[in-house]
Formats: structure tokens, C-alpha cells, sequence
């Protein structure tokens, strides 16, 4: 079959591997039509290249047609529409029981310390191989993939996968008060979607900040008022700019979308750069031990958020020796969750907003569809902003 393959920094290709097949009774293999690119996928682009492999498949977000289930599968079969979250979970341990899959004790990657295996995501997550391909092995499919409806086209169900849930989740970890305020940091796929879900989930105000052009269009289309970093000279002026909107205390909750690719800290990006450039033994170490994030994104959200406000960190953050501003958050009081997605556990909050109408506006989410061939391509579009490319498909 044809998969994205990666090959090294900022290199991926499109080339023949093995078939995946039957490993174990809880396997299914799906016959993938649609598969998203992630922001999180450009990490392994850019940033954690010392966890890849050469020939490791990518993707996260695929959907398809089941063509094969194990004896252990029971309620799935052959010809069954299925969205597969990306990560992979067994819905019988303990964590699954109590809603979070993330940390499946059945899944879990123990021997590099971390939770649940993730789909085309690692070694730090298990090295399975991805959706970005024509066919997919999902072990654990007796709990994760999520049977959709015939009739709609997959734009409608697919962000099932990560993206629906992972915004949902940031809105829910955010903890808004009926008619509260809350900021989004990042207006990419996640940021966006945040901010739709907290405006259907009774936010008052919704608040964004980013520095391209289309995604604060977009934003702005969907009833938020946006921000654009590049009309402020500092962090501060943007800090006071919507504190002056919140009666000068800062919004109830900030949700930061960005994560650890934000703009800023030369040294930090100087120190991302250096480890990817190591070999890759060397550089996955450095990078375990003393690996530091661009935290200015985190930052602007503990200065921003309102004194016994919350913090929902959804952007993916990977350093090991980040200083963090604790006498700041001490003093102001501050929540913080994070974490993964639970896919699984949001799925059937979210199931109605796409069942009906197109509450969400997720049938013209995407702004590129390209055949899986033109994988190298997107994936260069999509890490330089470039064609206003916020979320790009591919077909098989």
C-alpha cells in the first residue's frame, strides 16, 4: 500500500510498505478514505525528530471502511463506516473506566514513561504506524473506533479523531461560568474549533489571538473578536488591550492553542533546532533531559487570565526544564489542566452537533482536500502558513 512515510527533518515521502494485517484478536484493519494533517504532526516535522525513525507512518486523524475484524471484535464487521481517535485504549482498565483512555494502563508506552500509544506519534508513544495511508492495523478496536452514519461526506465525522474532541476537551477543562469570557491563544484548527465549541457552550464572550490573516478571518466569520499580535509592540499592551474588554480584570478562563511552536524565545527555538541537528541517540536524550519549549504563548495566558481564572493547555508541550512563573501563579490563584484528549470520553457529547445540523461548521472546516500523494507538498504548505492552508485532507 502507499503511506506518508517520515524520512527526517522536514522530510516525508509517499512510498510502498507492507500491508498492515490481522496481528490480534482485538485487531481490525480499516481501508482509510479520508486522513487529516494535524498541527501536531508538524512537531514530528520539526521539532521531536530525535523520537522518529526513518519509514515510520505518519497521521492520527483517519477514517475509513472496516475490511477485516479479530475474533475479538464483536461489534464491528466488515463494511462498517468508522472514524479511529488517535490515540489507542482498551475501554476496560481503570483509566478508561473513569474517562481517561490517554493513560490506558493496557496501552500505556511504561518503557518510555508515558500513557496511552498513539497512532503515527513516537517511539515515546509506541511507534505504531498511522493513518496517513491507504490502510490501517487499529489494535484495541473492540473500544476505539467510532461507527458514523452513512450519508454525510467524511469532513462531517473526521475531526472525531482529534480535533472535536481535543477543542471540547480544552473548552471543558476551562471551567467557563455560564456568560464567561474566555480567550483563545492560536487560531489554528484547534484554536478555531475551541472557539466555536465555547460559543455553542454558552460563552458570553470569546476572545482570539493570532498573527495570520486567515485564521483571524475566519474567526471573526464565526462571532469572535479577534486580536492581531502584530497591531501590538509587546505581550503587555495585547494583555491590557482585552482586560479593558473584561472590566480590567482579564477573561475567566484563557485556553492556550499554541504550544511549544510559539513565536518568540530565540534561544529556546536555537536549542529545538540544535537537538534535531544531534544524532538521533544523542538528540532524544537532550531532549528527555533538558528539553525547553518557546513558552510565550504560556506565558501571555498567566498574565492574561483573570486572578482565580483557569488556564486549559491544550498546545502540545514537550520540554523537560521549562521555568515556569510560579510566584505569579501562586498569587494570582490559578487553575491549570491539560493533557491529552479522552477521546472516547466526549464522543457522545459531540455526536448531536453533527448529527443534525452543521452546528460546528465542519462541513467547510478544511480549507486544502489533496490525494495522499501530494503528502510532501501539504505538509510543506501547511508548516509554512502558506495559501492560507489552516487544515488540509488528504484522499487515498
Amino acid at each position: 500500500m502507499k503511506a506518508v512515510t517520515w524520512q527526517g527533518k522536514r522530510d516525508v515521502r509517499v512510498e510502498n510498505v507492507p500491508d498492515p494485517r490481522i496481528q490480534e484478536s482485538t485487531d481490525a484493519v480499516v481501508r482509510i478514505t479520508s486522513t487529516g494533517l494535524c498541527g501536531s504532526d508538524l512537531h514530528l516535522y520539526e521539532v521531536l525528530t530525535p523520537f522518529m525513525t526513518p519509514g515510520d507512518i505518519l497521521g492520527h486523524e483517519p477514517m475509513g471502511i472496516v475490511e477485516e475484524v479479530g475474533a475479538g471484535v464483536p461489534d464491528l464487521k466488515a463494511g462498517d463506516r468508522v472514524v479511529v481517535p488517535f490515540q489507542i485504549a482498551c475501554g476496560d482498565c481503570w483509566m478508561c473506566l473513569n474517562g481517561l483512555p490517554t493513560q490506558c494502563e493496557t496501552t500505556q508506552v511504561t518503557g518510555e514513561g508515558m500513557g496511552a500509544a498513539l497512532f503515527g506519534y513516537t517511539r515515546l508513544y509506541g511507534a505504531v504506524p498511522g493513518g496517513q495511508a491507504e490502510y490501517l492495523r487499529v489494535p484495541q478496536a473492540q473500544f476505539g473506533p467510532i461507527k458514523v452514519p452513512e450519508g454525510p461526506p467524511d469532513d462531517r465525522f473526521l475531526y472525531l479523531s482529534d480535533v472535536l474532541p481535543t477543542a471540547w476537551q480544552a473548552v471543558a477543562y476551562a471551567g467557563l461560568p455560564e456568560g464567561g469570557s474566555v480567550a483563545v491563544l492560536g487560531l489554528g484548527l484547534i484554536g478555531d474549533m475551541a472557539c466555536r465549541i465555547a460559543r455553542v457552550r454558552g460563552a458570553g464572550t470569546v476572545f482570539g489571538v493570532d498573527l495570520v490573516t486567515e485564521r483571524l478571518r475566519r474567526a471573526r466569520a464565526r462571532g469572535v473578536e479577534t486580536f492581531d499580535l502584530r497591531d501590538f509592540d509587546s505581550e503587555k499592551e495585547l494583555v491590557t488591550a482585552i482586560r479593558d474588554r473584561t472590566d480590567g480584570r482579564g477573561p475567566d478562563a484563557v485556553i492556550d492553542a499554541v504550544g511549544t511552536e510559539a513565536h518568540g524565545s530565540a534561544a529556546a527555538r536555537l536549542a529545538q533546532q540544535a537537538s534535531g541537528l544531534l544524532p538521533r541517540a544523542l538528540g532524544s536524550r537532550l531532549t528527555e533531559r533538558s528539553g525547553v519549549d518557546r513558552l510565550a504563548a504560556l506565558y501571555t495566558a498567566i498574565d492574561l487570565v483573570r486572578r482565580g481564572g483557569t488556564l486549559s493547555l491544550v498546545g502540545v508541550y514537550g520540554g523537560m526544564a521549562d521555568p515556569l512563573p510560579l510566584l505569579t501563579m501562586f498569587d494570582k490563584q490559578i487553575q491549570i489542566r491539560m493533557g491529552q484528549a479522552n477521546v472516547r470520553r466526549w464522543t457522545d457529547e459531540i455526536m448531536p452537533y453533527l448529527t443534525d445540523e452543521d452546528t460546528l461548521g465542519v462541513d467547510d472546516f478544511a480549507t486544502h482536500r489533496v490525494p495522499l500523494s501530494d503528502a510532501p507538498h501539504a505538509y510543506e504548505m501547511f508548516q509554512r502558513k502558506q495559501d492560507g492552508a489552516v487544515k488540509v485532507l488528504m484522499r487515498p
